[in-house]
């Protein structure tokens, strides 16, 4: 029997396994065969083939049940949520907001720039519409007019007005969206108006970076569908990822929006459903779609090969969502609502993607039958039944000279993995929103008029005996340039609030240390917040789940792996080589944004540092992808070795049926994230480009070279299972009886 007859000849007789769990031979050990009712995937894939109606009429209930909340995902989602629950900075901003008329980090500040005295006339006037405009907001508490010494620029020439927060930091969000283009209308004449401050970054980041990521996908879409008509070979079947992307998209979307009744879900939740839904419902569908063709081929009856496909491809596909929601399911160990609910999203869209590739694709494709290959270009039967010659003749040549390849892939993602230990993470700049947004416009006419430190104000809640202490504290504290007056709690609460001026801009480290010293020394029950406190406070808590939140995904990824597989050997593998690809593409993104290296060529300034949220969010996501073709390309070896007991066969054979489909699935990868690199704001940039890189590291030099030569090396002992083990691990197999 040759190579390619492993995959897709029919089961009329005896096969070989050597699978050891089946007898206590030892690792080459083999037993015959037997063809037996279909498993579990393999009866719903006929089950739905057969049902093509009823399958299409239920996806249609869940996607217009749900889609019809779909037009909200963009008004009702939260636009806050960056912050670390239960942080000293978090209930400095809450008590803060109860306690003093909502004079907290959310509160909206409302810059009058003007090119003469604010005490003339026509700028009175326009601070006088700017108050009756922040007044008829329900969400804004206290307005407080502009005071010398406070909020009136020694110049004269500067004023603010302060707007208190009467709503969470969600609601001010939305207020900051609704007020920040009314009070700009305002400006002329010599006179700029700008509103700023922590609640109106993150409108101005949440708009930027929503727009740069519909534009990017916009973008992506003709290079996908080009990529798709090349890997599919047929209009017909490249239209298939959309069917699934689409359903997953309506239904995940409607879904987001109800979960928001829940609990405050970030907008950011559906650009990365968005984003995961298009990528993996393309990847799911070319491995059905590809092993559906060449079951066809042999069977040529629509109904059995989707049960063969749903019974091996299927398999995989299942057990590839599962360590993708395992992997994005550590994310929620993060104490930050704007993490887990993007986790969260992520894993909806998943689940729909997932369910929909598992019910109405094979449905579809049972009623297609042949009618999938329409417009084939004249290659792709012959390749689906036949395995590629190209990744045939590739197979051959890594087993024949493994270290000849091996060790180049090896050495190469080793060098780009090395950079990363001196990777340096930080909440992002005022600089990563556009430069005439109003957050940045009224933070740059802040610190002309202030001081540097002015737009990063801390605010000290103190009870109201220790609060002439405090103030001494903060005035003798050398990164403090300015102490405000204290102000009393008008509840009689027993609180006092502080607020004083570092010297350090927000994004400068020394306000770090100034935080910390002030911390150390202030009196006790003495609390420090402010907007810029609380990006320090969740940076710190990123810094301390990191570690965790990695090993659990390295350790729910090798037990997933290790059912799946039934292998200890080969479980570590994947998983290895899993972390060796994720810290290759974290070494590149501390060359290109920490060090700036490409940054004229992408078009961005560095900051100096990667954004906080990356080695944990874009770990978990890079890690899930990586998995995604680990599982592919181990199932499929799985499934070859125990049909021949052979290490060879195992290797040679899954190169040869699925490098295709891994290659192909990551060049629409890649495409999808590089064009995020083509976005302004620079968060949509390191995303891109650090994904991107993940996925081209990942499927070109670890599962097309170094995971092959692995299991060349190691041969059967990568297949090999203890017998103790065998007993304790459930029965799954790839292969079709």
């Amino acid at each position: 029997m040759t190579t390619n007859d492993h995959l897709h000849a029919p089961h009329d007789g005896p096969a070989v396994s050597g699978n050891p769990r089946e007898t206590e031979g030892g690792p080459g050990s083999r037993r015959p065969e037997r063809n037996g009712p279909p498993g579990l995937l393999g009866r719903l894939g006929l089950w739905a083939a057969g049902r093509l109606r009823l399958v299409t009429v239920l996806w249609l209930v869940v996607v217009a049940g749900l889609g019809a909340f779909a037009p909200q995902v963009t008004s009702s989602l939260a636009g806050a949520g960056w912050q670390a629950n239960g942080s000293e900075s978090v209930r400095v901003r809450e008590l803060a907001r109860q306690h003093f008329d909502g004079n907290a980090s959310s509160a909206l500040q409302v810059v009058i720039a003007a090119d003469r005295p604010v005490t003339d006339p026509a700028v009175q006037q326009v601070i006088g519409q700017v108050t009756a405009l922040l007044k008829a907001d329900p969400r804004i508490g206290e307005v407080v007019s502009p005071q010398p010494g406070a909020t009136i620029s020694l110049d004269g020439r500067t004023a603010v007005v302060l707007a208190g927060a009467k709503a969470d930091t969600n609601a001010m969000v939305r207020a900051a969206d609704d007020l920040k283009g009314p009070l700009r209308a305002l400006s002329g004449a010599g006179v700029q108006v700008s509103a700023t401050g922590a609640s109106v970054l993150w409108s101005d980041f949440n708009a930027a970076n929503h727009d740069a990521m519909m534009q990017s996908e916009m973008l992506s879409w003709p290079v996908t569908l080009a990529i798709l008509v090349l890997a599919f070979g047929s209009l017909i079947a490249a239209g298939l990822p959309l069917l699934l992307t689409m359903a997953g998209l309506a239904a995940s979307a409607g879904a987001l929006v109800l979960l928001n009744h829940l609990t405050p879900t970030s907008i950011w939740a559906m650009n990365f459903a968005m984003m995961f839904a298009l990528a993996l419902g393309i990847d799911y569908a070319l491995f059905i779609v590809v092993r559906f063709r060449g079951a066809l081929t042999h069977h040529g009856d629509a109904r059995r090969a989707v049960g063969e496909t749903m019974d091996t491809a299927g398999k995989a596909v299942a057990l590839s969502g599962a360590t993708v929601l395992v992997s994005l399911s550590a994310v929620l160990l993060v104490p930050s609502p704007a993490f887990r609910s993007m986790a969260l999203g992520i894993m909806i869209a998943v689940t729909f993607v997932l369910a929909a590739t598992l019910t109405l694709l094979p449905a579809v494709l049972g009623k297609l039958g042949a009618r999938v290959d329409a417009a084939a270009l004249p290659f792709t039967r012959r390749q689906d039944a036949a395995g590629s010659p190209r990744f045939a003749a590739w197979a051959d040549r890594l087993w024949a000279h493994p270290l000849r390849y091996g060790l180049p892939a090896l050495l190469a993602l080793l060098a780009l993995a090395t950079p990363v230990i001196g990777l340096r993470t930080a909440m992002p700049s005022i600089t990563v929103i556009p430069a005439d947004s109003s957050a940045r416009t009224g933070y740059v006419s802040v610190q002309k008029a202030f001081g540097a430190g002015a737009p990063g104000a801390l605010q000290i809640v103190t009870p109201l005996a220790q609060a002439g202490d405090a103030a001494a504290v903060l005035k003798h504290t050398p990164g403090i340039a300015v102490v405000l007056p204290t102000a009393n709690a008008a509840d009689r609460s027993g609180l006092a609030l502080i607020q004083a001026v570092p010297a350090a801009d927000p994004s400068d480290p020394a306000l770090r240390t100034t935080v910390a010293e002030l911390r150390e020394h202030l009196p006790g029950q003495t609390l420090v917040g402010g907007a810029a406190v609380e990006n320090i406070d969740l940076q710190d808590v990123l810094n301390a789940k990191t570690p965790l939140v990695v090993g659990v995904i390295l350790a729910l990824g090798f037990v997933l792996l290790l059912l799946a597989l039934q292998a200890p050997l080969v479980a570590l593998l994947g998983t290895v080589t899993n972390l060796l690809a994720t810290a290759a593409a974290f070494g590149a993104a501390r060359l290109v944004f920490q060090d700036g290296h490409g940054a004229g060529l992408i078009g961005f300034t560095p900051q100096g540092f990667l954004d906080g949220w990356a080695p944990v969010f874009f770990f978990a996501m890079i890690f899930a992808i990586a998995m995604d073709y680990t599982v592919f390309l181990l199932a499929s070896a799985k499934e070859h070795y125990e049909r021949s007991g052979d290490p060879r066969t195992a290797v040679t054979a899954a190169l040869t049926h699925s490098g295709r489909v891994v290659l192909a699935a990551a060049a629409v990868m890649v495409a999808v994230f590089f064009t995020f690199a083509l976005s302004g704001p620079l968060p949509p940039k390191e995303m891109g480009i650090v994904l991107g890189l993940a996925v081209l590291l990942d499927a070109a030099l670890v599962r097309l070279v170094l995971l092959p030569v692995l299991l060349r090396l190691t041969g059967r002992a990568a297949w090999w299972t203890p017998a103790w083990l065998g007993r304790l691990l459930p029965t799954l197999r790839f292969s079709h009886d």
